[in-house]
């Protein structure tokens, strides 16, 4: 899964930032660009994102990001992340996770950010110091395959007992 997720990561390399959007070549987000490259790999989004801010996080105050990739991905140690894996930073170092990235070499990220387009750039010091949490994508036979959006709660997961 991470050769193809990594490989779809960098499809959408100059897809230009719009806030919310998940549109190859038209625009995206930081969670856009894993909602398609998720799309890409298994079809059908999980679950419907709800509308956001751009202060969502701040507002909000809770680890919703952080919450939802852990319904949808597999949680890996950060330092057992490789090419293909998602990783979470939190921009503020006092605040939750709110910003995601693809892994795209040892000191390297697929990302989309505010006034950027998705590009390829350093896992700086910076980012390293904010990074919070790695996953993985499941593999397709582990991946959720119902979710209520009312109650974001995970539905079945087949070959999971």
């Amino acid at each position: 899964m991470r050769g193809q997720a990594l490989r779809e990561a960098r499809r959408w390399i100059g897809t230009p930032y719009r806030h919310q959007a998940s549109c190859l070549g038209a625009g995206c987000d930081c969670l856009g660009l894993v909602r398609g490259v998720w799309r890409a790999l298994y079809g059908a989004e999980p679950e419907t994102v709800p509308a956001y801010t751009p202060d969502w996080a701040e507002i909000a105050g809770a680890e919703t990001l952080r919450a939802a990739a852990m319904r949808h991905l597999v949680e890996i140690g950060r330092d057992a992340a490789r090419p293909g894996d998602v990783l979470l930073f939190r921009p503020d170092l006092a605040g939750p996770a709110k910003h995601c990235a693809i892994l795209s070499a040892p000191d390297r990220i697929i990302h989309a950010y505010w006034g950027r387009a998705v590009a390829e750039t350093a896992l700086s010091p910076w980012w390293q110091r904010r990074q919070v949490a790695a996953f993985a994508f499941p593999p397709p036979a582990l991946r959720p395959v119902s979710i209520n959006p009312w109650t974001m709660q995970a539905g079945s997961w087949p070959n999971s007992q």
